[in-house]
C-alpha cells in the first residue's frame, strides 16, 4: 500500500503542464468561474457537501461575479479552509481541500492549480480506495488532470485578449 498523500501529481508531469499551459491562455474571470464550477461539480459531492464548504464556494461565486467585494467573503473562505482541515478520511479530506482551495481562487488565482492537485487525490482515493499502489494513484491522478484540462478547454475563450498573468512558483 502506498503512503497516502494530501495531493497527487507534480508540476513537471506532462498532463499537469498541459493544464497549466491552458490556464495561461485564459482570463482571470474564466479561470475563477471554471475553478468554482469544477469544485462544485466534481469535489463537493465527495466531501459530504459540508455547509462551510458550500458557503465558501457560493461566496467565491458572488465575488467572481462582482456582487460582493473580496473583503466581505474572507470569513467564508476562512470557514471553508477550517472545515477542510477538520476532515480526516482521505477522500473527504482531499475533496474538502480542493473545494476550499477553489473558493480561494478569487483571492489567489493560482489556487486553480492547487484545486487540481487536491482534486486529483480526492478522485483517485474515491475510485481506488486507500490501499492501492502508488502507480495506480498516479494513473488515476493523470486521468483527472486530463479531464480537468478538457473541462477547461470546453469553457475557454479562443484567442483570449486578456489572459491572466500566472506566476506558478513551482
Amino acid at each position: 500500500m502506498a503512503k497516502l498523500r494530501k495531493t497527487l501529481g507534480r508540476a513537471g508531469d506532462p498532463a499537469v503542464q498541459a493544464l497549466m499551459r491552458q490556464m495561461e491562455t485564459q482570463s482571470e474571470e474564466t479561470l475563477k468561474r471554471w475553478c468554482i464550477q469544477e469544485a462544485e461539480r466534481a469535489y463537493l459531492p465527495l466531501c459530504g457537501q459540508e455547509e462551510p464548504l458550500r458557503a465558501g464556494l457560493e461566496a467565491a461565486q458572488a465575488c467572481a461575479e462582482g456582487r460582493v467585494k473580496l473583503k466581505e467573503i474572507r470569513p467564508a473562505l476562512r470557514a471553508a479552509m477550517e472545515a477542510a482541515r477538520g476532515a480526516t478520511e482521505p477522500t473527504e479530506q482531499a475533496a474538502a481541500r480542493a473545494v476550499a482551495t477553489a473558493a480561494g481562487c478569487v483571492q489567489t488565482l493560482t489556487n486553480a492549480l492547487g484545486m487540481a492537485f487536491y482534486g486529483a487525490a480526492a478522485t483517485a482515493y474515491a475510485q481506488l480506495g486507500t490501499s492501492a499502489t502508488a502507480e495506480a494513484y498516479d494513473a488515476a491522478a493523470e486521468a483527472e488532470f486530463v479531464r480537468l484540462r478538457q473541462s477547461l478547454c470546453a469553457v475557454s475563450v479562443e484567442g483570449e485578449a486578456n489572459p491572466a498573468r500566472l506566476d506558478w512558483n513551482c
